[in-house]
């Protein structure tokens, strides 16, 4: 079992940055994928970044096109919190993001656990 609590997020003018927090809980966390994804109402959820569990051999991250260059995503293992930076963040970046975790070293398939999602909003 993994638990997931987002923080960060809010409203932030286009160009300037946000960096969201991911604390995980469960005896499971080194060995599970994360990433996030953010979802804008009546559309798709979509991933947005993930990165391979702690440790895990061939493990790298991942980033949707639309966010590559400007995204990081990261993992503090003695926290067990993954982060996103977000840089040059723009009005299309708008949406509630979530956390996510795969019960899995690799990022394959649907995440089994959610976070509650935070809102990002970037004005014009």
């Amino acid at each position: 079992q993994v638990q997931l609590v987002e923080s960060g997020g809010g409203l932030v003018q286009t160009g300037g940055s946000l960096r969201l927090s991911c604390a995980a809980s469960g005896r499971t966390y080194s060995r599970s994928a994360m990433g996030w994804f953010r979802q804008v109402p009546e559309k798709e959820r979509e991933i947005v970044a993930s990165i391979s569990a702690i440790g895990a051999i061939g493990g790298s991250t991942f980033y949707a096109d639309s966010v590559k260059g400007r995204f990081t995503i990261s993992r503090d293992n003695a926290k067990n919190t993954v982060y996103l930076q977000m840089n040059s963040l723009k009005p299309e970046d708008t949406a509630v993001y979530y956390c996510a975790a795969w019960s899995r070293t690799f990022p394959t398939g649907n995440p089994e656990y959610w976070g509650q999602g935070t809102q990002v909003t970037v004005s014009s």
